[in-house]
This record gives C-alpha cells, structure tokens and sequence, in this order.
C-alpha cells in the first residue's frame, strides 16, 4: 500500500526491538505502549506456584496493561486524521465503529476461523459501523455476507499474497518433508508426528523438517523422543532466508492444523512448486489445495489415510512431480503485484 498511500500501523504493545518481519521503510509504526507488556504468562506462573506477593504485583499490572490497552487505542482511534483506517482484530473493529470520525472509511478484517458460533457472534457485533469487511477466505467470505444481510456492512473477498516468489522451485527429489507453523496444540504437530512414524516405517530415508517455535515444542520433542524419532526428525525456528533455503529442498508439505482460516504457509510452498497435504478439518486448505491435482485433502483427520498419499508421493517420482508443477501453477493467483492491483482497483472504488 505504501507505494501509493502514505500508511502507518498504530500497534498496542512493543514486543520486541524490531517486528518479526520485514516492513517497508515508508511505512510509519506506532507503538501506543513501547514500555509496557501483556504479562499473562507471569501471572498464571504465579498463580500455579501460589506466590502471595507475586500474585497481587502481576494481577495490578495485569489491570493497568489491560485499560492502557483499551484506553490509548480509543485515543488514537478518536484522533485518527486518514481516509481510511483498517482494523484486524474484531476487538478494535468494535472501538473503530464506535469511536472512529464519521468522516473516515472503516475497514474491518477477520483472520481466524476456527469454527466456534460464539465467536463468529462476536465478530458479526464488532460490525456496526463498519462499511466493509474483508474475511481472510472465500468460503468465510461466503459465509459472513449471509450472516451481514440486512446491515450496512459489504463483505469484500481480497486474498492473502505471497510477499516472496521463487524464481528457482524445488526439484522435488529431495527427502525431505517440511512443514511451518507456531508450535501450539491447533497446529496439529503431535498428530504430524504420528503421520511420520508410519512414513518413516516404509521410508526410513525420508527426514522430517518442522520449522517453527512455540509452548507446545517440549512436548512434541518428548514425543518424537518417545517414538525413536530423533534422527528423522528437525524442530527448530528459521528465519525467512533460512525457511525459503529449506523449501527449496524439499519435496512434500504437510499441513496438520485442526483450523486454519487460510493458510499462508501452504501458499509459500506451493510457489516452490511443492506437493500440499492438509486435513480438511482446517477450512482454509480446502481453497488451495484441489484434491488430486496439486495434493491432497485428508478427511476425519485420518492419520493413516495421510501417511499413505505420502508414501504414495514418495514412491511415485511422475505423481510428485506433476502436482508440484501444478502447485506452482496455482500459487500465481497469490503473485504480489496481482494481489496488489485487487487492492488498488478497490481503494480508488471507495475513495
């Protein structure tokens, strides 16, 4: 967007020094509390050891972080001077209808799907006000517009872009299996881990890859431990230079997630040119991967079914070969300057 408006991010917390990736220089970031932190792992560490004194010091800032949080995005969302603000999460969607100038377009985004009515009430409340509505897939986009009829709120379908197009794709003859993701329990990496035991049953040679850092990495380190896995396979967080090296040499991607309302991992590897297995239990695979063509989708979460398509994509050189082909195929449609035009035909629409 910073190539042809002026952009800035109004950000509530300061996490780290820097952002975990790369923004464009032109773009402005705003921190409203550079000094301060959420604390909510301290304050359940406190709780479970049961320390009195460190209780009541984490439970105060717990507080103070909680209406600073509130209090400075409603200031910065009063005093807004754009044309155009976008929130991405439907808590601030809420503060951006109600406190926002009635002067500005508001854009509102949804980035989860993870199958809960109760949430989907809550983000259909956080739209009052708000003039569009930008889910992350088409099938949630299909979904909303139902749940939106009768308000004032469009649903706009633009998707996710790949920031990174290889020149160079896989070769696929690597034996190598990746798969990306936040080390947490909705990944679905312990299920990833029974998948590759059996795999490495029939294909000792082959060597997972699971890239990625997060609360559940013990666990899934004490299981491949427990299943003699340690040589086969490789957990550990890479950087984006690092991650694109990996998938270059490798020559299947796995998706586990139980949800996943898009899924941008899966349309990295796919401009490698590298074959997608995914479980349909997440929503978002079902948009990019055709089952058959450039993967597979997996039903009822069946962890033999998965393992054997990849043994079948490991013994079969023309099959993996054809599908990367056609995963690199499909990925064009997430091309940045293709997404891009998307993005500038709707801003010159509603401005």
């Amino acid at each position: 967007m910073a190539k042809k408006y002026e952009v800035e991010i109004i950000v509530n917390y300061q996490i780290c020094e820097a952002p975990a990736f790369e923004i464009d220089e032109r773009v402005k970031i705003r921190y409203l509390m550079p000094n301060l932190k959420p604390n909510k792992e301290e304050f359940k560490m406190a709780l479970k050891k049961f320390q009195i004194l460190k209780i009541l010091k984490e439970g105060m800032k717990s507080v103070k972080v909680l209406y600073l949080r509130r209090k400075l995005m409603i200031n910065a969302i009063k005093n807004l001077s754009c044309d155009i603000a976008i929130s991405t999460r439907y808590i601030h969607s809420k503060l951006l209808g109600r406190y926002g100038d009635k002067h500005v377009i508001k854009i509102a985004q949804e980035h989860n799907n993870n199958g809960n009515e109760k949430y989907v009430r809550e983000v259909v409340k956080s739209l009052k006000n708000i003039d569009y509505f930008m889910p992350v897939s088409k099938q949630l986009t299909k979904m909303y517009i139902e749940k939106l009829k009768g308000t004032k709120t469009e649903c706009i379908y633009i998707p996710h872009c790949l920031k990174y197009y290889p020149e160079e794709t896989s070769k696929l003859t690597s034996k190598n299996i990746v798969s990306v993701g936040r080390l947490s329990s909705e990944k679905g990496f312990l299920d990833l881990i029974d998948v590759f035991e059996q795999v490495n049953n029939k294909n000792p040679d082959w060597h997972l890859h699971i890239a990625g850092d997060g609360g559940q990495k013990e666990e899934i380190l004490k299981k491949i431990q427990q299943k003699n896995l340690e040589n086969s396979v490789t957990v550990e967080f890479k950087e984006e230079n690092e991650l694109r090296e990996l998938l270059l040499q490798s020559s299947i991607y796995i998706m586990t997630s139980f949800h996943e309302s898009f899924g941008l991992a899966l349309i990295e590897a796919e401009s490698f040119g590298i074959p997608l297995l995914a479980f349909d239990s997440a929503k978002g695979p079902q948009e990019i991967i055709k089952n058959g063509k450039n993967g597979y989708l997996i039903p009822n979460r069946d962890i033999k079914q998965m393992a054997d398509k990849v043994n079948e994509l490991i013994c079969n050189d023309n099959m993996r070969i054809e599908m990367g082909r056609m995963s690199r195929k499909m990925s064009e449609a997430y091309k940045m300057e293709n997404v891009e035009e998307m993005w500038y035909e709707f801003m010159e629409k509603i401005l």
